[in-house]
């Protein structure tokens, strides 16, 4: 009757370690995003707000999702590719639309290339994109209101701090 009853005990063990679900909440994070702050170029320690900024990724005919649209910021988080080694955004000051609808303030692009490295977190969250050797190019117009860029930070492996200053 005893090993009837461990028996039992034993049995009812397995069960109830073979019916625990794996979880698979991501909690971990996700693929970060690049954190963009602009500054004064006359003094490059100053934040400085750009008015009625958009930003739009070449190719692309709306608004990064990211970004609050026509706003003046000083800082803001923009996805890169995951497919591509290379990302590039129009970023506009003064943004507005004429009556027929085109853009009427002064936009520059930027071009920016990586390395991407894939980066298992979970089963639950799956791969995630970093990336290294972050650089930036401004694309040369007859009025850029972009200055300069920097790079602060050329990995971009969270959202928590600067990568890159623009100075405007």
């Amino acid at each position: 009757m005893r090993s009837f009853r461990i028996g039992i005990l034993v049995f009812i063990g397995i069960l109830s370690v073979a019916s625990c679900e794996k979880d698979d909440i991501c909690v971990e994070g996700d693929t970060p995003l690049l954190v963009i702050e602009f500054y004064n170029i006359s003094d490059t320690s100053a934040l400085k707000t750009v008015p009625t900024l958009r930003v739009v990724g070449v190719g692309k005919t709306v608004t990064v999702n990211t970004v609050a649209d026509r706003t003046a910021l000083s800082t803001i988080s923009i996805p890169l590719k995951t497919d591509a080694d290379a990302t590039s955004f129009i970023i506009i000051s003064g943004s507005a639309s004429a009556e027929d609808g085109s853009e009427t303030g002064n936009i520059d692009t930027i071009n920016f290339s990586y390395q991407r490295l894939e980066d298992f977190l979970s089963r639950g969250c799956g791969f995630v994109v970093n990336y290294d050797n972050l650089q930036a190019s401004l694309s040369t117009d007859t009025d850029n209101w972009i200055k300069d860029i920097e790079i602060i930070r050329s990995q971009v492996t969270n959202s928590d701090s600067t990568h890159v200053k623009i100075f405007h």
